[in-house]
């Protein structure tokens, strides 16, 4: 039984617990960018930002709308001398090349924590840098009502009765790049080895593609009327499957896809190192993970988060999906990136 003496000596310390977080806590204002697409922005806001600042009520975030992960890392350039965002969320590739020019600073797991808890291929993506905070992977998006017979496989692309009624979103477009790996990989090649077969593929293609830049973006264009299919990411997908009743599709293909990586990364010369890393351990704990994973099917990085399995099964982490992933080494394709762009140009969209 507690003495009376260790009951006030344990309430004491409860009553003056939360004075010294307090005292502890970071504050101030920091800026957050990544995408502007509502879908994105608006829910990242509800589930990650708003919780953290309500366990931080001295920390402002503010979130800055980005263009393509390409942009954003321009504006970082920009900003270098004096930069005005604390924390972006990109994807692996671009952050890659931040990394290389030294726009972003190294984490630990002193600082944050919740680095331990997060899959390996998470903690792999950025290296010693911002990590994965999220996982998704690129599907072949479809009009679900009007497209007979339905998409099977990647195969199908190039389907005379699908001539003009393509999307695809070409490189420097991330998707663009996981299309290539695709590519190579159904005709039974290596991207690690050559993209010819990929490239000659593609380019025959070109006929059927409507737009190599969709705008505002493939799924749109679909409920527009304008194509029946396009290049897309699963969790935008899934969210506009639900929102349309239907109406779009995603598939799979059964030849393999690839994990797209978004990373966090901590600006250099960040003006509030403070709150932007608690920030970012925030951002990959267990609770926001879930929280953010359960409302748009971004697959969690943190290993310990427990999903809804009816969710996770529709994200990339479902076991179904994560065995038809494809190996890819985003910090390889980089090195190879405008040369792939460059072939793209010349070769497939040339070719239309």
């Amino acid at each position: 039984m507690l003495t009376r003496r260790l009951l006030l000596q344990t309430g004491v310390a409860t009553l003056a617990a939360p004075a010294i977080l307090r005292a502890q806590s970071p504050a101030g204002q920091i800026r957050l960018m990544s995408y502007a697409d509502g879908t994105f922005q608006d829910n990242y806001i509800k589930t990650v930002i708003e919780p953290f600042q309500q366990a931080f009520p001295g920390v402002q975030v503010v979130y800055a709308p980005g263009g393509s992960s390409a942009e954003m890392l321009g504006n970082i350039r920009a900003q270098k001398a004096d930069p005005q965002i604390d924390v972006i969320i990109l994807d692996v590739t671009a952050s890659n090349i931040g990394n290389a020019e030294g726009l972003f600073d190294k984490l630990t797991p002193a600082e944050v924590p919740s680095l331990e808890e997060l899959l390996p291929e998470a903690r792999a993506a950025g290296g010693e840098f911002g990590p994965a905070v999220t996982f998704d992977h690129l599907v072949l998006v479809t009009d679900a009502q009007n497209l007979k017979p339905p998409l099977a496989s990647l195969a199908d692309l190039w389907r005379p009765d699908l001539k003009g009624q393509l999307a695809i979103s070409a490189p420097p477009n991330i998707q663009g790049l996981a299309l290539t790996v695709m590519v190579e990989k159904m005709l039974g090649g290596d991207y690690r080895q050559s993209v010819d077969a990929a490239i000659k593929k593609l380019a025959e293609l070109a006929p059927s593609v409507n737009t190599w830049n969709p705008n505002p973006d493939g799924y749109s264009l679909i409920q527009n009327g304008i194509v029946r299919v396009a290049t897309g990411w699963n969790a935008r997908s899934q969210r506009r499957i639900d929102e349309t009743q239907g109406k779009l599709g995603a598939l799979l293909p059964p030849e393999g896809s690839v994990f797209q990586i978004n990373t966090i990364n901590l600006t250099a010369g960040s003006k509030n190192r403070a709150a932007a890393v608690a920030f970012i351990n925030h951002a990959l704990s267990q609770q926001a993970q879930k929280a953010f994973t359960e409302q748009v099917f971004y697959a969690p990085t943190n290993a310990k988060a427990q999903i809804d399995p009816k969710v996770l099964a529709r994200t990339a982490a479902g076991s179904e999906n994560r065995s038809r992933m494809i190996d890819v080494d985003w910090a390889e394709i980089v090195k190879v990136r405008d040369k792939w762009n460059n072939r793209w140009r010349r070769e497939v969209i040339s070719a239309g």
